[in-house]
């Protein structure tokens, strides 16, 4: 199949770009969901770079995803953070859509926290509540769609990662464990995450099928969702 892709020089060199507007090294990058812009408020010494200044970086236009990275620290952890993200749907290539992960992982990150806003499935679910993701259903994969299509580049990981163990486990006790400290565990979720392309929602016998499958939340394709087959992040 022949595609457009972006190079790993291309990568490297939005990395380096990044890293010589900042004296931050950050070890953990965060991606904003839908309306969860304000978790850079928490940030300390905050150093705000918007996507249209970021050479090769897409640009959201999406209401609501502000579009900028955020660099700052968090409970003495150097983080960098996503405001806005880029979807499938809006007309980005695949390798686009995934593009700022592999450019984290040249900058250095070693943890990717992501969050977002979903559709319940799960009957068991209330409006409101908090999902770990603990496995997830790739629709368009299915279909072809993934960000590693094409000439496999080895030095971001191999031809064809395991997916038995997307999610670290460890992340998720975590999570699970400081809800419970907080008293936030009576509506946080374990649960299989799908995603499909959008822009449209499912119909009635879409998500009738999804929860056969033992889906728990739905949402849209986007950055995260996609680049978790790297094995490196």
């Amino acid at each position: 199949m022949s595609r457009s892709r972006t190079t790993y020089d291309e990568y490297k060199d939005t990395a380096d770009w990044l890293l010589a507007q900042t004296s931050r090294q950050p070890r953990v990058a965060v991606m904003c969901g839908s309306g969860l812009g304000g978790l850079t408020d928490w940030l300390g010494d905050k150093i705000e770079i918007p996507y249209e200044k970021i050479p090769r970086f897409p640009q959201s236009t999406v209401a609501g995803h502000e579009g900028k990275l955020v660099f700052g620290e968090l409970s003495s952890q150097q983080c960098v953070f996503m405001k806005g993200r880029f979807h499938f749907y809006e007309g980005h290539p695949i390798d686009k859509v995934t593009f700022p992960i592999r450019v984290f992982h040249l900058m250095g990150v070693e943890s990717l926290i992501v969050t977002n806003a979903a559709g319940g499935l799960n009957e068991q679910f209330k409006v409101g509540d908090l999902m770990v993701i603990k496995d997830h259903l790739n629709l368009p994969g299915f279909a072809g769609v993934n960000p590693l299509i094409g000439r496999n580049e080895e030095r971001f990981g191999t031809r064809f990662p395991c997916m038995s163990n997307a999610y670290d486990r460890r992340y998720l006790q975590h999570v699970l464990d400081s809800a419970s400290e907080l008293g936030y565990r009576d509506f946080m979720r374990e649960g299989v995450y799908c995603m499909v392309a959008g822009p449209s929602y499912e119909t009635v016998a879409e998500s009738r099928m999804l929860r056969m499958l033992g889906v728990d939340a739905v949402g849209i394709l986007k950055a995260e969702t996609m680049e978790c087959s790297d094995t490196n992040l």
